[in-house]
């Protein structure tokens, strides 16, 4: 028998907290209570490095912008948990599966590439949590591999080609186009080809996206062109590596051959340089928009990188405001049901202006920008200027996903 009961007592409370924190360790949902997870699977590494590292800048200020810079919402911490994809399906959805199990995340944003995006479909759906794409383009996304637990807030394929038609799909005009061969690419120039109605399209040429020398891509396409009448146009639709502008040095104005494109982040839109007066249309560029949401994000982000945001820090920018809007209207819940109800149909605040998820699919109606490039010496790129505002009620994008 023991003597002394104060020492029992003691030897028995500290068993009990050993215990307590035994179970915490076993059950890391029961501390993160307070916490609303986010994961963010995207290409902090790979091909479309570049990308992710924007929309991962774009997320996190767009989050401390959307919340008051409290990062919290109903009383509940975001925590962001970041997940490099790399660029490889396999690895982006095995680590959306680990996101959503062992890191206890509520819902996900991302990918960068559109094939990765794809592959964490159904992981999404397997495991019943939200999944906001950004930036990932490919129609199919919300097309027919898409499911409820999907919402986009970034542009689609659809949305680039309308915008990209109303610049330069005109009566008498002969198109080529140039793509990537992948989701991306191959969803980019069928969603183009369903937008042109005035012009004629008479070549499809797709390479590899890793893709460097075009001497042979760019042969095909002006051997295509070169004796159609009127005006000639090749479109190209490109992501990440590789300079596909490089065909303007092959003398296309000797054959009168034009290039049009749409618009991307501006280390790649130094090329537009040589190409003043080229058209086509923009998701974003941070000097068109007029709106206080645009505002704050060039001034933040040149207050933390000394330089204008790009193309997809607005995207990322765009996700955390309607995670945040979303997670207000529900009060902090972030069941998947709730979440669903809450945005479908929900308009929400952007540095494009409002963006609203479309009921059916879930993808963001958003507007474009139809832009004419500038060569301005003051700047290292070609300077997109605005032609005009294209409204997403004057886009008539399909709703492809059959519901």
């Amino acid at each position: 028998m023991l003597k002394h009961p104060q020492r029992r007592t003691l030897i028995q409370l500290a068993a009990l907290a050993a215990m307590a924190m035994t179970a915490a360790a076993m059950a890391p949902a029961a501390f993160a209570q307070s916490e609303i997870r986010i994961a963010h699977v995207y290409s902090k590494t790979g091909p479309l490095e570049a990308y992710g590292k924007q929309t991962q800048a774009g997320l996190m200020m767009g989050l401390g912008y959307a919340t008051g810079g409290t990062m919290t919402v109903a009383g509940r911490k975001l925590v962001v948990i970041e997940k490099d994809d790399q660029g490889k399906p396999d690895l982006g959805k095995s680590q959306l599966a680990t996101a959503y199990s062992d890191d206890k995340a509520d819902l996900a944003v991302g990918p960068s590439a559109s094939g990765v995006a794809l592959a964490m479909l159904p992981v999404a759906e397997e495991y019943k949590k939200i999944l906001i794409v950004e930036p990932a383009v490919a129609d199919s996304i919300t097309g027919d591999k898409w499911n409820k637990y999907i919402f986009r807030t970034g542009r689609n394929s659809s949305q680039d080609a309308i915008g990209n038609a109303v610049a330069i799909d005109k009566p008498g005009v002969t198109i080529a186009t140039l793509a990537q061969d992948n989701a991306f690419g191959r969803d980019g120039v069928k969603a183009f080809k369903e937008a042109i109605k005035k012009g004629k399209l008479v070549h499809e040429e797709y390479l590899p996206a890793a893709t460097t020398d075009f001497t042979a891509g760019a042969q095909r396409l002006i051997d295509k062109l070169k004796d159609q009448p009127g005006r000639k146009i090749i479109w190209i639709v490109w992501a990440g590596a590789g300079n596909p502008f490089k065909i303007a040095d092959m003398d296309l104005k000797r054959y009168g051959i034009e290039i049009a494109t749409g618009g991307n982040i501006l280390p790649a839109m130094a090329a537009y340089k040589n190409l003043p007066g080229m058209e086509g249309a923009t998701y974003y560029y941070y000097g068109i928009p007029k709106n206080p949401v645009n505002e704050a994000l060039v001034s933040m982000n040149y207050k933390q990188f000394k330089a204008p945001p790009d193309f997809f820090t607005a995207g990322g920018f765009s996700a955390a405001m309607a995670i945040v809007t979303a997670l207000k209207k529900t009060n902090g819940d972030t069941k998947a049901n709730a979440l669903i109800k809450a945005m479908e149909g929900m308009s929400f605040d952007t540095p494009k202006g409002p963006m609203t998820f479309r009921k059916q699919d879930h993808q963001a109606m958003q507007s474009m920008y139809h832009f004419r490039i500038k060569n301005d010496p003051a700047f290292a790129w070609g300077v997109p200027e605005l032609v005009r505002e294209i409204k997403p009620e004057e886009m008539n994008v399909p709703v492809r996903n059959g519901r």
